[in-house]
Protein backbone atom coordinates (compact mmCIF):
# COMPACT_ATOMS: atom_id res chain seq x y z
CA UNK A 1 0.00 0.00 0.00
CA UNK A 2 1.47 3.49 -1.16
CA UNK A 3 1.78 6.52 1.10
CA UNK A 4 -1.37 8.46 -0.05
CA UNK A 5 -3.22 5.74 0.45
CA UNK A 6 -1.88 5.17 4.03
CA UNK A 7 -3.01 8.48 5.06
CA UNK A 8 -6.66 8.38 3.62
CA UNK A 9 -6.75 5.27 5.78
CA UNK A 10 -5.20 7.32 8.89
CA UNK A 11 -7.94 9.87 8.45
CA UNK A 12 -10.78 6.94 8.53
CA UNK A 13 -8.92 5.52 11.96
CA UNK A 14 -8.64 9.12 13.05
CA UNK A 15 -12.45 9.64 12.87
CA UNK A 16 -13.17 7.34 16.14
CA UNK A 17 -10.21 8.81 18.29
CA UNK A 18 -11.74 12.21 17.41
CA UNK A 19 -15.16 11.15 18.57
CA UNK A 20 -14.02 9.27 22.05
CA UNK A 21 -12.14 12.83 22.57
CA UNK A 22 -14.90 14.97 21.59
CA UNK A 23 -17.74 12.82 24.04
CA UNK A 24 -15.02 12.11 26.95
CA UNK A 25 -15.36 14.78 29.19
CA UNK A 26 -11.76 15.80 29.49
CA UNK A 27 -10.67 18.97 30.40
CA UNK A 28 -9.67 21.11 26.96
CA UNK A 29 -11.31 17.94 25.25
CA UNK A 30 -13.00 19.92 22.30
CA UNK A 31 -9.76 21.30 21.65
CA UNK A 32 -7.98 18.34 21.41
CA UNK A 33 -11.32 17.51 19.49
CA UNK A 34 -10.60 19.88 17.10
CA UNK A 35 -6.56 19.63 16.74
CA UNK A 36 -7.51 15.56 15.79
CA UNK A 37 -9.75 16.98 13.14
CA UNK A 38 -7.50 19.22 11.83
CA UNK A 39 -4.64 16.69 11.58
CA UNK A 40 -7.77 14.10 9.75
CA UNK A 41 -8.15 17.16 7.36
CA UNK A 42 -5.03 17.84 6.50
CA UNK A 43 -4.43 14.24 5.43
CA UNK A 44 -7.14 14.90 2.46
CA UNK A 45 -4.88 17.50 1.04
CA UNK A 46 -1.57 15.83 1.43
CA UNK A 47 -2.89 12.46 0.11
CA UNK A 48 -3.92 13.86 -2.97
CA UNK A 49 -1.04 15.63 -3.53
CA UNK A 50 1.02 12.71 -2.75
CA UNK A 51 -0.87 10.36 -5.05
CA UNK A 52 -0.26 13.02 -8.24
CA UNK A 53 3.72 14.27 -7.25
CA UNK A 54 4.50 10.79 -6.77
CA UNK A 55 2.15 9.27 -9.66
CA UNK A 56 0.41 6.88 -7.30
CA UNK A 57 -2.62 7.52 -8.15
CA UNK A 58 -4.84 4.71 -7.43
CA UNK A 59 -8.51 3.03 -7.76
CA UNK A 60 -8.40 2.55 -4.23
CA UNK A 61 -7.34 5.79 -3.52
CA UNK A 62 -10.23 7.24 -5.97
CA UNK A 63 -12.66 5.38 -4.24
CA UNK A 64 -11.38 5.86 -0.57
CA UNK A 65 -10.37 9.16 -0.87
CA UNK A 66 -13.78 10.59 -1.28
CA UNK A 67 -15.25 8.26 1.30
CA UNK A 68 -12.81 9.44 4.30
CA UNK A 69 -13.83 12.71 3.50
CA UNK A 70 -18.04 12.63 4.10
CA UNK A 71 -17.11 10.68 6.77
CA UNK A 72 -14.76 12.70 8.47
CA UNK A 73 -17.30 15.22 7.84
CA UNK A 74 -20.93 13.71 8.23
CA UNK A 75 -19.37 12.45 11.93
CA UNK A 76 -18.08 15.70 12.83
CA UNK A 77 -21.36 17.45 11.78
CA UNK A 78 -23.50 14.55 13.42
CA UNK A 79 -21.43 14.89 16.33
CA UNK A 80 -21.74 19.07 16.94
CA UNK A 81 -25.54 18.08 16.43
CA UNK A 82 -25.41 15.45 19.19
CA UNK A 83 -23.48 17.99 21.85
CA UNK A 84 -26.35 20.80 20.38
CA UNK A 85 -23.42 22.99 19.61
CA UNK A 86 -25.44 23.57 15.62
CA UNK A 87 -28.87 22.98 14.74
CA UNK A 88 -29.39 19.66 12.76
CA UNK A 89 -30.87 21.55 9.60
CA UNK A 90 -27.13 22.95 8.44
CA UNK A 91 -26.03 19.38 9.31
CA UNK A 92 -28.78 18.28 7.17
CA UNK A 93 -28.41 20.26 3.88
CA UNK A 94 -24.35 19.35 4.24
CA UNK A 95 -24.92 15.79 4.40
CA UNK A 96 -27.69 15.75 1.86
CA UNK A 97 -25.58 17.17 -0.81
CA UNK A 98 -22.91 14.52 -0.20
CA UNK A 99 -25.20 11.84 -0.61
CA UNK A 100 -26.67 13.91 -3.61
CA UNK A 101 -23.03 14.27 -5.45
CA UNK A 102 -22.10 10.72 -4.48
CA UNK A 103 -25.46 9.43 -5.99
CA UNK A 104 -24.65 11.31 -9.24
CA UNK A 105 -20.88 9.85 -9.73
CA UNK A 106 -21.69 6.70 -9.09
CA UNK A 107 -24.34 6.82 -11.56
CA UNK A 108 -22.12 8.90 -13.77
CA UNK A 109 -19.08 5.52 -13.00
CA UNK A 110 -22.16 2.66 -14.09
CA UNK A 111 -22.08 5.20 -17.45
CA UNK A 112 -17.61 4.85 -17.84
CA UNK A 113 -18.00 8.79 -16.75
CA UNK A 114 -15.05 9.69 -13.81
CA UNK A 115 -16.49 13.19 -12.16
CA UNK A 116 -13.37 14.29 -10.55
CA UNK A 117 -13.78 17.10 -7.75
CA UNK A 118 -13.84 20.60 -8.98
CA UNK A 119 -12.02 23.53 -7.77
CA UNK A 120 -15.38 24.57 -6.03
CA UNK A 121 -16.06 20.83 -4.52
CA UNK A 122 -12.93 21.20 -2.84
CA UNK A 123 -13.30 25.12 -1.58
CA UNK A 124 -16.63 23.36 -0.08
CA UNK A 125 -14.42 21.28 1.70
CA UNK A 126 -12.23 23.50 2.82
CA UNK A 127 -15.28 25.75 3.82
CA UNK A 128 -17.15 23.07 5.63
CA UNK A 129 -13.74 22.36 7.35
CA UNK A 130 -12.81 26.05 8.80
CA UNK A 131 -16.71 25.77 9.94
CA UNK A 132 -16.03 22.71 12.09
CA UNK A 133 -13.11 23.62 13.36
CA UNK A 134 -14.40 27.06 14.43
CA UNK A 135 -17.00 25.36 16.16
CA UNK A 136 -15.20 23.09 17.81
CA UNK A 137 -12.82 25.47 19.31
CA UNK A 138 -15.96 27.63 20.30
CA UNK A 139 -15.40 30.48 18.27
CA UNK A 140 -12.13 30.72 19.96
CA UNK A 141 -10.24 33.07 19.66
CA UNK A 142 -13.08 35.34 18.15
CA UNK A 143 -15.17 34.65 21.07
CA UNK A 144 -12.89 37.28 22.91
CA UNK A 145 -13.82 40.15 21.03
CA UNK A 146 -17.77 38.91 20.51
CA UNK A 147 -16.76 38.10 16.71
CA UNK A 148 -19.50 35.36 15.69
CA UNK A 149 -17.08 33.89 13.47
CA UNK A 150 -18.20 30.06 13.61
CA UNK A 151 -21.95 31.17 12.67
CA UNK A 152 -20.68 33.49 9.76
CA UNK A 153 -18.34 30.62 9.00
CA UNK A 154 -20.91 27.63 8.76
CA UNK A 155 -23.41 30.24 6.56
CA UNK A 156 -19.88 30.08 4.28
CA UNK A 157 -19.46 26.86 4.38
CA UNK A 158 -23.62 26.09 3.72
CA UNK A 159 -23.57 28.54 0.68
CA UNK A 160 -20.59 26.63 -0.72
CA UNK A 161 -22.22 23.17 -0.46
CA UNK A 162 -25.44 24.10 -1.84
CA UNK A 163 -22.89 26.29 -4.82
CA UNK A 164 -20.91 23.24 -5.59
CA UNK A 165 -23.72 21.06 -5.70
CA UNK A 166 -25.58 22.84 -7.87
CA UNK A 167 -22.94 23.16 -9.68
CA UNK A 168 -22.36 19.74 -9.97
CA UNK A 169 -25.57 18.88 -11.55
CA UNK A 170 -25.72 21.42 -13.93
CA UNK A 171 -22.21 20.25 -15.26
CA UNK A 172 -23.54 16.71 -15.85
CA UNK A 173 -26.94 17.29 -15.92
CA UNK A 174 -26.80 15.08 -19.48
CA UNK A 175 -25.98 11.67 -17.49
CA UNK A 176 -28.80 12.65 -15.71
CA UNK A 177 -30.89 12.95 -19.44
CA UNK A 178 -28.81 9.93 -20.96
CA UNK A 179 -30.75 7.76 -17.77
CA UNK A 180 -33.92 8.64 -18.19
CA UNK A 181 -33.75 8.25 -21.72
CA UNK A 182 -32.45 4.59 -21.45
CA UNK A 183 -35.69 4.07 -18.70
CA UNK A 184 -38.11 5.64 -21.44
CA UNK A 185 -36.77 2.86 -23.88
Amino acid sequence: MNLPNKLTLARVFLIPIFLLVLFLKIPNGKFLAAAIFILAALTDGLDGYLARSLQQVSRFGKLMDPVADKLLITTALISLVALDEIHAIPAIIIIGREFAVSGLRSLAASDGVVISASPLGKLKTITQVVAITAILLENYPFSLINFPFASIALGVALFFTLYSGIDYYIRFRKILRLDNESEAL
